[in-house]
């Protein structure tokens, strides 16, 4: 993983997604799921290329139980992206980078 995602928890959720001033693509994932591994990449080259317009972060659904369960996150990866504190969109299983960068760009 490169620096500009950041992995966030039940502890500084609020801090990093909430208050963010620009859009934040969370990405909900565990470990043991080969989609999630899968969509990786395509983040990584998302963050790479709209990384001064957005935020990109990461929860770990198995470490972070509240945050998977607030936002009913039943499947992963479960992509959502946040603006001003506020769910705006969001898609669940492998999407790819040209859906999300649709997505995201609705939205700077």
């Amino acid at each position: 993983m490169n620096e500009k995602i950041i992995v966030v928890s039940d502890i500084d959720f609020k801090d990093v997604v909430l208050n963010s001033a620009k859009p934040v693509l969370v990405d909900f994932y565990a470990d043991w799921c080969a989609p999630c591994r899968m969509q990786a990449p395509i983040l990584e080259e998302l963050s790479v290329e709209l990384g001064d317009k957005i935020t990109v972060a990461k929860v770990n659904v198995d470490k972070s139980e509240k945050l998977a369960i607030s936002y009913g996150i039943n499947s992963i990866p479960a992509l959502y992206i946040f603006k001003a504190g506020q769910v705006v969109e969001k898609v669940v299983g492998l999407t790819s980078k040209q859906e999300l960068s649709s997505m995201l760009i609705k939205h700077l």
